[in-house]
């Protein structure tokens, strides 16, 4: 089987703050903007990775979901408590002083993980945590 990540969804509940972070502080992509019904969905993907896309979408987009699940999914965005993304990096330290002078919510500072990897971690203007990898060289 030849299986392969396309897309991925994270919640936020400002768009332009969002854009600002993805594009000028990880240096992603804008890939895709649209607007529907009152909501929008924006596209990010880092230039190292065309077929790999982040949908930036409303916590209360999904048309399933009752209106208490809305107004749950808002408070749990609100809280930071949703999931976020793991990326990888060359080198964790400089991305983790880049971020940190955003003045991006730091949760990690870089850290030798017991397995394997040097991480740090941020939140995203979301509340959506992001956590960064440096993989030892091989």
């Amino acid at each position: 089987m030849d299986v392969k990540l396309a897309q991925c969804f994270l919640a936020v509940d400002d768009h332009d703050k969002a854009i600002a972070f993805y594009r000028d502080v990880l240096g992603m992509e804008i890939r895709n903007d649209v607007g529907f019904e009152g909501m929008r969905w924006v596209t990010v993907g880092s230039p190292l990775q065309p077929d790999v896309e982040i949908v930036l979408e409303p916590p209360d987009a999904s048309p399933d979901a009752s209106p208490a699940d809305k107004q749950a999914l808002n408070e749990l965005l609100a809280k930071g408590l949703l999931r976020g993304v793991i990326f990888t990096t060359p080198d964790c330290d400089a991305l983790y002083e880049r971020v940190r002078e955003s003045g991006a919510d730091v949760l990690q500072e870089p850290m030798d993980q017991p397995y394997g990897v040097r991480d740090c971690a941020f939140r995203d203007p979301a509340g959506n945590q992001l956590r960064f990898i440096e993989r030892p060289a091989s």
